[in-house]
């Protein structure tokens, strides 16, 4: 795919995914969310990409749904594309249907299940769906001249891009509700003390910090035990109880220590030098993981 609204690009094992509408302050749209799917889908499938970065290009992260469409930019595409400028007519299972879902919880579900780290790098205003889309992104950091706001309610509708499993188990429910209810857009200084980011840096060096973030995780960890990091966290959030952690952290390390990798890791502590990691995303994930994939 050639990308009109993103940019794509990979050095030294950090993909870097630029939101590239900056005369719109990067506003989302059905494009963007389409090109964004397909950069983690070609992630995913690239085992030369060990973490990626997101960001936005310009003075922005992204301003939300692009509204020069109406209502009909919080709309789903198919549903969309029905409504014109009247209420669509649709009731009972209809609403169930697949061309309806919502397109920034169809990117924050691929998101959720890829299997590189995920570092957002917020360098600007980052509002409705630009707040949203980084709630399943591993690793948020803002600029400090960065803001963000779940202003759903204020436009009439309610918070999307499945923000609603997310947002109460990045910062709880009480935070949550207080940023969903007002609406309100908010400093990167607030985000930090919320814990919706994990740090907040001058402008000038957000990138370098992602880059130093991802660099540590490209050059250290085995990218199959990122892999199964990565999913082992976020699903253990809707597990029943630590059984359930227990069972799947014991598949885990067995099947990862008896790998090449696990080998490699041993050895290269014993004989005190960088490992060198053999084993592929793409090709030796266990084979029990196919029952987490949907």
């Amino acid at each position: 795919m050639a990308y009109q609204q993103i940019k794509y690009e990979v050095h030294e094992g950090i993909l870097t995914i630029t939101l590239n509408r900056p005369d719109r302050l990067n506003a989302f749209t059905p494009v963007m969310q389409s090109e964004m799917i397909d950069a983690i889908d070609r992630a995913d499938s690239n085992d030369d990409v060990r973490a990626i970065i997101i960001t936005g290009a310009g003075r922005g992260f992204c301003a939300g749904a692009d509204l020069q469409a109406g209502p009909a930019a919080f709309l789903p595409e198919g549903l969309a594309m029905q409504s014109h400028d009247a209420a669509p007519r649709i009731t009972g299972s209809d609403w169930n249907r697949d061309e309806f879902r919502d397109g920034g919880g169809q990117l924050a579900l691929r998101l959720y299940r890829c299997l590189k780290p995920v570092i957002a790098a917020v360098n600007g205003p980052a509002v409705g769906v630009g707040a949203t889309m980084q709630l399943p992104m591993d690793i948020r950091i803002a600029a400090d001249n960065a803001s963000f706001g779940f202003v759903f309610c204020r436009r009439g509708i309610v918070p999307e891009s499945c923000s609603s499993w997310f947002l109460p188990r990045i910062v709880g429910i009480a935070q949550a509700l207080d940023w969903t209810y007002t609406g309100r857009v908010f400093t990167a200084e607030e985000a930090l003390a919320g814990r919706l980011v994990s740090r907040v840096v001058a402008a000038n060096d957000l990138l370098a910090t992602a880059t130093s973030i991802a660099r540590e995780i490209a050059d250290n960890a085995a990218p199959v035990s990122a892999a199964l990091t990565r999913q082992m966290m976020w699903r253990m959030l809707s597990a029943s109880g630590p059984e359930d952690a227990h069972r799947i952290e014991s598949r885990a390390i067995a099947s990862r220590a008896v790998a090449a990798d696990g080998r490699e890791g041993v050895a290269a502590f014993l004989e005190k030098r960088r490992p060198e990691f053999p084993d592929k995303v793409t090709a030796d994930m266990p084979p029990w993981y196919t029952g987490w994939q949907e």
